[in-house]
This record gives C-alpha cells, structure tokens and sequence, in this order.
C-alpha cells in the first residue's frame, strides 16, 4: 500500500463508534493514514484524545474553529484524503447527506469532497427498515456512494436484526480495496449478470429463485468504481441500478443470453445471476383457470446454459470468464465440477441452504475455485466480498 494514502474518516453518534478505534489501528498496519471528523454526537462515544493516539493526527470537531481553517479549511480536508468514509453512518447523518445539508464540519466536508465516498450505516433495526431511511440510501446510491453493510445481528439495545455496524476487518478490506482498485481496470470493458430470472408459467403466474440480486450488484459496483465499463444485465429486483454502469433489465433466460451476447466483445464476465435451469415449454397465453379440481400438467424444458455459451466462444470468449455456484451440499467439489463442466476460469462458491441466509442476506463466506485450487473468504458482506473480487480481478488481469 502506498504509504502517502490517507483516509478521511467521519465518525457520527453511535455506540458503534468504538469500532474505529480498531479500524484506524489496523489501517496503519497497511500503510494508510487516517484523519478523523468527530461529530458531536460521535464524541458522545469515543473521545478525540482516544482517535488522536492512534491516529497520530489532530481530530476536527468544529467548523468554525477559525484556527483549523486557517491551518486545514474544511475544504482541504475534505479533499486531501484519497477516500472519505463515514461509519458508523448513522441515520441523522444518512438523511443529512441525501438532503445535501452542511450544518456542521462533517456535513460540509462531505458536500464539498470530490473523492470517493463510502458509508457503512449502523442503527436500530426499526430505523434501518423505515421507508425514510431506505429512500435516503437509494438516493445516496444514485449518486455513487458505496455502501458496506449493515450486518444483521445482536443490537446493544437489545434487538435483533439488519443494523449491525461492519467488524473492523471488513472495513479494512472495504477501505484498502478501494484505495487498491483506483483506476486498476481502467479500460477493460466487463459483463456481470445478476439476480434471479423469471420462466412464465401464465401472464399472472411464473417460477423463480430466491436470488436478491445483491452480490451481482455490489459486484457491479466495485468493477465500475475501478476503472471499468461495467454492463449489468440483470434479472427483477429491488435494487436500484447501480451509477455509472450500462444497466439492462431482462425476465427470462433467453432474454438475459441475448443480453449478455449483444455486449460482448468484453474482457471479463461474471456470471453472478441465479438463473433457472428450466422453463415452461407450454405456458399458456391466458391466466391458467381451476376446472373441477384437476390439476395443470406443466412441461419442461432446459434454458439455455448462459456460463457455457459464453464460455465456449471462441472468438468473441472475455479473457476471464468467472461463474458462480449457489450450493446447499458437497460446496467445493460441486463447484470444481462446475469449473470443468462450463469451461470457465473461476467459480466463486456459496452455501445457500436456508440456514446460511446468503439467499437474500447482506453477508455470505465464499469460495473462490481455480483449475490449480482454492482459498476460502471469510464470511464478510458481500460489497467486502465485491471488492475482494474487484482485487482479485486486477491482479490476474496484471499477471497475464
């Protein structure tokens, strides 16, 4: 890591707070300074003597601290750093930023920034599900603010569920990749495809998966935010098109292989969509009506095996072609079966039997599955899992 990186971390209120002394502690170890904004409710809970000792920087409290705008306006400050995170996010500070207010030294230094912006919310599961806050956070993506969490888990007020601050290290891979991945795919054009399909049984009924289209997203994201022209084909979801990617909306598996073949020539592809492997090959142009209590005989058919297809071109083939496999048993050896059977130079593996709860999560433990072996991820969430990936790309792409 270059040693001359520096992150401008904001700290709001929080009891989740505490994590950053670690998060500050382990960038050093990686070579990245840290400047910390405290706000005040953050300073509630860690206190800047604390942030200072570990960070060996001045903490910036006030912004109208005529001092430190002579020594470091919040103008500098905001864009001296190479990238700006603000964790834990809470949703005062979340609401503030999509509503573009600078009422104090955090607010103003985040609208006058001009650097990547990372946020890694933490509250109350209650707040994190209300609609206000979810509509502030799509905003914020819209704009190109990447997001790291929450997890799910034991809250300190005693609930449970989505809201849970990121650990330290997953901010730290969030953070150091990031910072790695500036402009590393620059000009490599990369197809990813996300999310479930859906097969038509009728106009009213079909048969689907339980992909959220979440890691293909985060992937998406991660690719574009190092350089790349990303075009994301996906399947319906509940997410919103990440920025400054090529997004294509498709239904069904044929319509996501036309798709992905109208953008190729590309140099890499990740086929990260939980795609049927069957349709209806006698769906009905009309809703399916109950006639005396019989019940419909659907037939079936294969769809068409989109990893393969691509994989097997041989004139239009994308350097790196990388699938994925949602398995429930037998993780690694289904996926090395995999790796021979589509022709493709990496898998990245999954469990996704129910108790997991990867199909859907924010978090899943991943395996990425080479011709010559594998190495494990730590369970992280998966925009860390994307960034990882992100890496993990730029470092073939090097090598070859």
């Amino acid at each position: 890591m270059n040693q001359s990186q520096r992150l401008l971390l904001i700290i709001s209120g929080g009891i989740a707070a505490y994590k950053c002394l670690e998060l500050i502690r382990r960038l050093q170890d990686h070579g990245v300074s840290t400047r910390v904004i405290l706000t005040k409710s953050g300073s509630e809970f860690v206190t800047p003597l604390s942030i200072s000792a570990l960070s060996g920087e001045k903490v910036y409290q006030d912004l109208f601290d005529l001092t430190d705008e002579q020594e470091m306006g919040h103008i500098r400050l905001s864009r001296e750093a190479d990238l700006v995170l603000v964790a834990p996010a809470t949703a005062d500070i979340l609401a503030k930023m999509a509503a573009g207010l600078a009422n104090d030294l955090a607010t103003t230094a985040l609208l006058a920034t001009d650097k990547p912006v990372m946020v890694a919310p933490a509250m109350n599961p209650m707040m994190w599900q209300h609609p206000a806050t979810q509509a502030n956070m799509e905003t914020l993506k819209s704009r190109g603010i990447a997001v790291i969490g929450p997890e799910a888990g034991d809250m300190a007020c005693g609930e449970q569920g989505s809201g849970r601050l990121v650990e330290p290290a997953d901010l730290v891979q969030a953070v150091l990749s990031r910072l790695q991945q500036a402009q590393t795919l620059a000009g490599k054009k990369v197809l990813v495809t996300a999310g479930p399909t859906i097969e038509p049984i009728d106009p009213v009924r079909y048969i689907s998966n339980h992909s959220s289209g979440k890691q293909g997203y985060a992937i998406a994201t991660a690719l574009a935010a190092a350089g790349a022209d990303v075009t994301l084909v996906s399947g319906p979801t509940k997410l919103a098109p990440p920025q400054g990617v090529n997004f294509v909306s498709v239904q069904t598996a044929d319509e996501m292989l036309s798709a992905s073949k109208a953008a190729l020539p590309v140099d890499i592809a990740v086929f990260a969509a939980a795609v049927a492997d069957y349709k209806v090959s006698n769906a009905a142009s009309q809703k399916i009506k109950k006639k005396d209590g019989k019940t419909p005989k659907l037939e079936f058919e294969a769809n068409p095996d989109i990893l393969a297809t691509i994989a097997s071109k041989k004139e239009s083939r994308p350097d790196l072609v990388i699938g994925f496999a949602a398995e429930t048993e037998n993780l690694l050896e289904n996926a090395q079966s995999k790796l021979i059977k589509k022709g493709c130079d990496w898998v990245l593996a999954n469990d996704v039997a129910e108790e997991t709860g990867t199909f859907g999560g924010d978090a899943s433990e991943v395996h990425l599955v080479r011709s010559d072996g594998s190495e494990s991820w730590r369970h992280q969430c998966k925009q860390a899992t994307a960034h990882q990936l992100a890496a993990a790309i730029a470092e073939e792409l090097k090598g070859r």
